[in-house]
């Protein structure tokens, strides 16, 4: 069990259960020490995309990460359309659907430059909302033409898309933003199809709010984390062998050197299937496990804001969260 010796404290994964390292007593034991647990954490950035960022969070139990992948996904504010005033809709989507398609528009404002609102039947503000007008008629060409089959040809407006969203500045906010920082994320967001004779006119109105009230206002994607996985061969694995072992495994985790052998080139991305179990004679040869405290975080921002400021800001919701908790226990 070197690996647990060296600091790593490991689940292994046996073919029906998991088991705890023999030098692994578990969380149980773990009394909580802030110094050793400011010593312990780190957090590093391994890949970082345009929207999507996958980095490690090392030295924390499974309570913390899930913390913060709750608070990203449910308590990170962020814009989103809330209030609909439908004027005319005589397409052939319900008033409420349409609604609530339009409500799933992800929008670039950024919430931090906002309030909340305080009072739902409050007049929206400058400083809290922002809004939007839908207004565009389904109208045939050219009345003479004989197209049959090409819609672009016969019709002007016969596909509505997020892009013919229109912002409508509220107060002085013409002047601290523009429409490309504040309307939607996406141009190209289908929201219906019409014929001649349909119509919308539309009034949008969006204010800030959490994933907790409506998911709406969630600012990701998604937000998952996974401990690390840790593949050890005990024995030389070749020949046949060895590309049987590499298919039991996700691309790019188990190699084949010159001399025909498998070794673990990157246990990182393994999905942790336990595939090599369905063939005995190569079971014995691998030893699966799980770092217990080290997880790989992966969040996928809808664009408003960066990945890594979502994160910071969930860490500044959970230091909200603590000192309002310290506050209730010293007013007892």
């Amino acid at each position: 069990m070197a690996s647990a010796q060296q600091g790593k404290p490991l689940v292994y994964l046996e073919e029906y259960k998991l088991k705890q390292d023999a030098n692994d007593y578990g969380l149980a034991d773990e009394l909580w020490d802030f110094e050793r647990f400011k010593q312990q954490l780190q957090i590093v950035v391994v890949r970082y995309e345009e929207n999507e960022l996958e980095f490690d969070m090392i030295g924390v139990n499974p309570a913390i990460a899930n913390v913060f992948r709750r608070l990203m996904l449910s308590e990170v504010p962020s814009m989103a359309i809330e209030k609909v005033h439908i004027y005319n809709n005589t397409s052939i989507i319900q008033d409420e659907v349409l609604a609530h398609r339009l409500g799933l528009i992800p929008l670039r404002a950024d919430p931090r430059m906002f309030e909340y609102k305080a009072n739902e039947t409050d007049p929206p503000t400058a400083q809290d909302s922002l809004e939007f007008e839908l207004k565009v008629k389904c109208t045939r060409k050219n009345k003479d033409s004989t197209e049959v089959t090409n819609n672009d040809n016969m019709y002007r407006n016969h596909s509505i898309y997020s892009g013919q969203i229109k912002w409508v500045p509220i107060g002085n906010q013409a002047t601290i933003y523009t429409e490309a920082a504040v309307g939607p994320i996406d141009d190209d967001i289908l929201i219906s199809k019409m014929r001649p004779g349909h119509e919308f006119d539309i009034k949008l109105f969006a204010v800030k709010g959490i994933g907790k009230d409506h998911a709406k206002f969630s600012p990701v994607a998604t937000v998952s984390y996974r401990m690390l996985p840790d593949i050890q061969l005990t024995q030389p694995v070749i020949g046949n062998d060895a590309r049987l072992l590499q298919k039991c495994f996700s691309p790019g985790v188990i190699e084949i050197d010159k001399s025909d052998q498998a070794y673990v080139k990157d246990a990182r991305y393994d999905s942790c299937s336990r595939n090599v179990y369905r063939y005995p004679h190569l079971a014995d040869a691998v030893k699966m496990a799980r770092v217990r405290n080290h997880f790989i975080f992966t969040v996928e921002s809808l664009g408003a804001l960066k990945p890594d400021v979502i994160f910071l800001e969930s860490v500044k919701v959970l230091k909200k969260k603590c000192r309002m908790f310290l506050d209730e226990i010293k007013g007892h």
